[in-house]
């Protein structure tokens, strides 16, 4: 009923991962069998991306540039989340990002916490 199986090689995840791009195009309805297939797949898909995918220290401006360019999140959204004054200082590398400020980027654009601690250099300071 389920058709899944462990993801044990690339091809086992290549073919989970053509499965579960179905369901971005055409969401299940939520306590569907189709949904908990959706589920366990993106399950057996993460576990197998942590195992044996290694996420490099990312700089986390670097990071919130990306979400803004390509995962249609915008500069304004980012003020609303961290104030509008912070969001800029925060691109423009004159304040390092608090660790409430992380929490909330995070929780609000499904950004994994880890990629936004990695420490990262802040604009020198204009005399």
């Amino acid at each position: 009923m389920m058709d899944v199986r462990p993801l044990h090689n690339e091809d086992d995840y290549d073919w989970a991962i053509g499965e579960v791009s179905y369901y971005f195009e055409a969401q299940p309805a939520i306590g569907t069998p189709e949904s908990d297939r959706f589920e366990v797949l993106a399950t057996l898909i993460r576990e197998y991306e942590d195992a044996h995918f290694e996420i490099p220290n990312a700089d986390p401006v670097e990071v919130l540039e990306f979400a803004i360019q390509s995962m249609g999140k915008t500069q304004a959204g980012l003020s609303e989340l961290i104030g509008r004054n912070r969001a800029s200082e925060i691109l423009n590398r004159v304040r390092p990002l608090t660790l409430d400020m992380i929490r909330t980027i995070s929780a609000e654009w499904h950004i994994p916490i880890e990629l936004l601690t990695s420490p990262y250099e802040l604009a020198k300071a204009q005399a």
